[in-house]
């Protein structure tokens, strides 16, 4: 036998079928000893009497119904057609046996005649890995938070990473929440389930959702019920294991073991346990696992741009590769990397799938049918917070996370994390200071033709994004709205002001939440709005003096204003309250899981609360330049 003609033996033992071929000839040549001559289709009934029993028949009829209030219904059409032989698409002939593979799952007769031999010829997930559920604290606003409310994070009452479902995302997912792990906080737990279960690394998957997605988990964290975990005995099949969940083949067969898997199924701790992996070789192992990570690694590496990871690093505007270029150049340069991650991720995707598909020794003709069952699934994108946004409003975007991250500098550099809009008590303002922030960041380029460009951008019409003239009308007017809304409603830089929406205000200031405690509430108070306050007092009176009526009037009412906002203020410093408890004049911080005398009297904030209990009697007091925050 030449090279060319050498077997592949590989090839032969894939073929799912094969068992069934060398059946039927070996029952043809069986009889052929005996005299017996037999044909191929009655070799083919006697395999499946023996190997498989009785079947039954089930006719796929739902698709031709009617659509509701029209005419055509053609389910009696079909269904006389396939009994007579002339359409074969709905008709299922399923031996009884393989039901139970699908044991205690709902009727899935389309799947069972691809999923049965894989779950007769496989072991499940459960003989690869341990899995398990998570804790549930009962009611999750005493004991959960983002991870930005609470740092720094206090020794005395330590806040754990915590994945608990969150969206669908495959491969990789920050999680964003973390959880109280003081020893009182687990005894107020409704269940914390054995506490050895957590804090190793593995995999964890979203419990609810049309799609399946596993992603990456590392150790030292905590996780949830709704978002179960599983732990591969052998470390070096986590990433083999990933991109086996996260295939279109393991969705196929668990959704034969979900409810209503159409309506949004529940992958539950049990379905992933059930599923079927085939031994891997060394080989497949490396092509499974090598793309899987390299999926992960290309996603976890996007997301340092993204100002709400926990690895966050600078925005995507700032990557070191585009320092020496213009503003417009870097949003284009950073339009094409997107594209290109995505085609990146996509394609290794698609190969991973087609490995998969060969781990589990699926034809062609199978594939094709398990495909245009599950229909459209979920793209691999670079940059999911943004998908199916058009290429305009990711630019803008990009524009509004570089000034968010100058904000963010700003206040995070000032000493007391209050930062006037105007020049106040000798320091800066915030425009200037994001100005001099701007120079900081593009440090090769002019910052005032960095700022045109930046403003060019900022008066762009985008669906979804306000426009603004220029850096400053985007700070008075924008910045606290989006902060708000970037942050989920839990923003940790408050724009204190003494006018809302976006009419002109007399006083304004960003106050950074972690340090705005009762001392930086008397200086914003006694130092900078008094400041503001004098100031207006004295140019009104010059003004008065010097006969300019209407450069009086204008200052008479800023002066007004920024008194009203001080009384405003001083309600919520001193707890002020009237009428019912937790009404419209309660300016005390209420936190619901503590008792009155737990409770501060006045503005005492405490950072672990979280910003959602904190934030409101700023809120009720009409002090924050937006009302939609929470």
């Amino acid at each position: 036998m030449t090279r060319d003609e050498r077997v592949d033996v590989r090839a032969i033992l894939a073929d799912p079928d094969l068992r069934r071929k060398l059946m039927v000839r070996t029952i043809q040549a069986t009889q052929a000893r005996e005299g017996i001559e037999t044909t191929e289709e009655q070799a083919e009934r006697a395999y499946y009497v023996v190997t498989e029993g009785e079947r039954a028949t089930f006719f796929d009829l739902e698709r031709f119904r009617a659509a509701k209030g029209g005419n055509g219904d053609r389910r009696h059409e079909m269904f006389v057609m396939a009994l007579a032989g002339e359409d074969d698409r709905v008709r299922y002939r399923v031996p009884r046996r393989e039901f139970n593979t699908l044991k205690t799952s709902p009727l899935a007769y389309r799947r069972i005649s691809i999923v049965a031999r894989l779950f007769r010829d496989h072991p499940t997930t459960e003989n690869l890995a341990e899995a398990h559920q998570g804790v549930i604290t009962g009611s999750d606003e005493p004991f959960l938070r983002y991870f930005w409310e609470v740092a720094p994070r206090s020794a005395d009452r330590p806040w754990i990473a915590l994945h608990k479902g969150g969206n669908f995302c495959r491969f990789h997912f920050d999680a964003d929440l973390v959880i109280d792990w003081t020893d009182a906080a687990q005894r107020a737990f409704h269940r914390l389930r054995d506490p050895r279960i957590y804090f190793k690394p593995g995999l964890t998957w979203p419990r609810a959702g049309g799609h399946f997605s596993v992603r990456w988990m590392p150790s030292g964290c905590v996780f949830a019920d709704k978002g179960p975990a599983i732990f591969p005995s052998d470390t070096s099949m986590t990433a083999p294991l990933a991109g086996v969940l996260n295939s279109a083949v393991a969705e196929y067969i668990m959704k034969g073991l979900v409810s209503r898997p159409s309506m949004g199924a529940r992958w539950e701790v049990g379905v992933v346990k059930r599923l079927p992996v085939p031994y891997m070789t060394e080989a497949q192992r490396e092509a499974i696992g090598g793309r899987a990570e390299a999926i992960r690694e290309r996603k976890a590496g996007w997301d340092r741009g993204n100002e709400l990871s926990t690895q966050f690093d600078q925005p995507w505007l700032l990557l070191p590769a585009t320092r020496r270029e213009q503003v417009s150049e870097r949003l284009r340069r950073l339009a094409v990397r997107e594209a290109e991650e995505n085609a990146r991720i996509q394609q290794l995707y698609a190969a991973l799938d087609d490995e998969v598909y060969r781990l589990y020794g699926i034809s062609d003709d199978t594939r094709a049918v398990i495909e245009e069952t599950l229909g459209e699934r979920p793209p691999e994108v670079i940059w999911p917070q943004m998908e199916r946004k058009t290429a305009e409003q990711k630019r803008m975007e990009h524009v509004w996370r570089l000034l968010s991250y100058a904000v963010k500098r700003v206040v995070e550099a000032d000493a007391d994390g209050l930062v006037p809009f105007a020049p106040l008590s000798g320091e800066a303002g915030l425009l200037d200071r994001v100005h001099e922030e701007l120079a900081a960041l593009f440090p090769e380029q002019d910052v005032n033709q960095v700022e045109v460009e930046i403003a060019n951008e900022l008066k762009r019409r985008v669906k979804g994004y306000r426009s603004a003239t220029g850096v400053g009308e985007w700070l008075e007017n924008v910045y606290f709205d989006y902060h708000a809304a970037l942050y989920k409603k839990r923003p940790i830089v408050w724009h204190v002001a003494s006018s809302q929406g976006t009419a002109p205000f007399a006083f304004g200031a960003l106050c950074h939440y972690h340090r705005f405690d009762a001392n930086r509430m008397a200086k914003l108070r006694a130092g900078y709005l008094r400041d503001a306050i004098a100031t207006f007092r004295r140019e009104a009176a010059l003004a008065g003096r010097e006969n300019r009526d209407e450069d009086r009037i204008e200052l008479q009412a800023r002066l007004e204003e920024a008194q009203a906002l001080d009384r405003k203020l001083q309600a919520v410093q001193e707890g002020h309250h009237e009428g019912p408890e937790g009404g419209d004049r309660d300016y005390r911080i209420l936190t619901p899981w503590k008792s009155a005398d737990e409770r501060p009297t006045g503005w005492d904030p405490d950072v672990d609360d979280g910003v959602k209990v904190n934030i409101v009697p700023l809120q009720k007091a009409d002090v924050l330049r937006s009302m939609t925050v929470v």
